[in-house]
């Protein structure tokens, strides 16, 4: 199989792994989310992802398997070991040159590499790390680069990881060792999981100037986990380990696998975890403020921040003038980025009419019913908004 052929086939293996998540608007607080969708094809056929960059820019990723063929047998997954596709793999040399290629052509401007385990989860993850050296060392790429560590991997692989990458991730797909055999017989949850995600903690603190951030991604919905599960260990992720943030992966069945008869999982259910993982990082909720119903769900009729709010109308309502940070981000359409120009702004003049939240990026028509405004209720002010 030539060059192209192999492109074609393992990026398009590549889509399982996640790297561009649910949007979020900080206008709203809360916002609609969707699934990865906007990528660029070029006349190499290969497919091009959007990914924002921890620092807040964007770029177009290259977003590659270095191989498909794969020695585990994954109960949902399309490319277990038993399933009849087409396989192929890349050596590292082949794939850092056509990466290089893109590059020059100013078709890519990162990379995100994972693969299937070939062989060994060991050998696969060093022909992964060699193809990264050559990017960067070889080719003098020092853009940015996603690298998935693979379950099972050794603590060198990891540590030669955070020191070349920007990113590493390690896919637990389940919250927890109950519920990863539903998945899997073939992972072990802390010893292939959760063991190299505690050697790149280990190693970013160890290693001078390395500057790999971690991630991980879960498969939602296929193993009968509750939301509660999966962010009761995204909670301790962060506290622990410093995850910079979580996938959430809705379930879709693939056909002859062991679970293509399993229904797919709601897309409402994957965006209400982003944005509640959103409200443990940047609002100050915590695991035990989150509204879950008596089964450890998420409402999905609602998102989280509102459902919080109309539980707890003792809280409310906010004197926008007057109110603290945390107390701003408590209400419904305010965010971040909005309670801070609230913030900075109240020092010249009071808010006195919902317009005005408007003009500095709240929702006002969702903070409305939650706030007070130089003492007065929004509604009274409506025809002027």
């Amino acid at each position: 199989m030539d060059r192209h052929e192999k492109i074609k086939l393992l990026t398009r293996a590549a889509q399982y792994d996640l790297c561009a998540p649910t949007g979020f608007a900080d206008r709203g607080g809360i916002g609609r989310g969707g699934t990865p969708s906007s990528r660029v094809r070029d006349d190499m056929s290969q497919w091009l992802y959007p990914a924002a960059l921890p620092n807040g820019k964007h770029v177009a990723l290259l977003k590659v398997l270095q191989s498909n063929m794969c020695d585990n047998n994954c109960f949902y997954c399309g490319m277990r070991r038993s399933r009849n596709i087409h396989r192929c793999d890349f050596g590292s040399d082949e794939l850092a040159a056509a990466f290089d290629q893109l590059v020059q052509r100013g078709v890519a401007e990162g990379l995100f590499l994972s693969s299937a385990v070939c062989g060994s989860a060991a050998r696969t993850q060093e022909r992964m790390i060699a193809t990264v050296e050559l990017v960067r060392f070889k080719y003098h790429f020092n853009g940015y680069i996603h690298l998935k560590l693979l379950p099972g991997c050794e603590a060198a692989a990891v540590e030669r990881a955070v020191q070349i990458a920007d990113r590493v991730s390690v896919n637990l797909e389940a919250p927890n060792s109950g519920r990863l055999p539903r998945l899997s017989g073939d992972k072990r949850f802390e010893q292939d999981l959760m063991q190299p995600m505690r050697w790149a903690r280990q190693f970013r603190h160890q290693e001078l100037g390395a500057q790999a951030d971690l991630t991980t991604q879960f498969v939602v919905g296929a193993a009968d986990e509750t939301d509660h599960e999966i962010l009761a260990t995204v909670e301790r992720l962060h506290r622990d380990l410093g995850l910079t943030r979580a996938y959430f992966s809705a379930f879709r069945p693939v056909a002859d696998t062991p679970l293509e008869n399993l229904p797919a999982t709601p897309l409402v259910r994957q965006n209400r975890l982003y944005q509640s993982d959103y409200l443990l990082r940047y609002y100050g909720f915590s695991l035990q403020d989150l509204p879950f119903d008596d089964d450890g769900n998420l409402c999905t009729d609602t998102d989280p921040k509102m459902a919080w709010a109309q539980r707890h109308p003792e809280f409310f309502p906010v004197e926008v003038n007057r109110a603290s940070r945390e107390q701003l981000l408590r209400v419904p359409g305010i965010g971040p980025r909005s309670a801070a120009r609230i913030l900075r702004l109240r020092r010249q003049d009071k808010f006195h009419y919902l317009e005005a939240l408007r003009a500095i990026g709240a929702v006002a028509a969702r903070a409305a019913p939650f706030v007070l405004l130089d003492g007065r209720c929004p509604p009274k002010q409506l025809p002027l908004f």
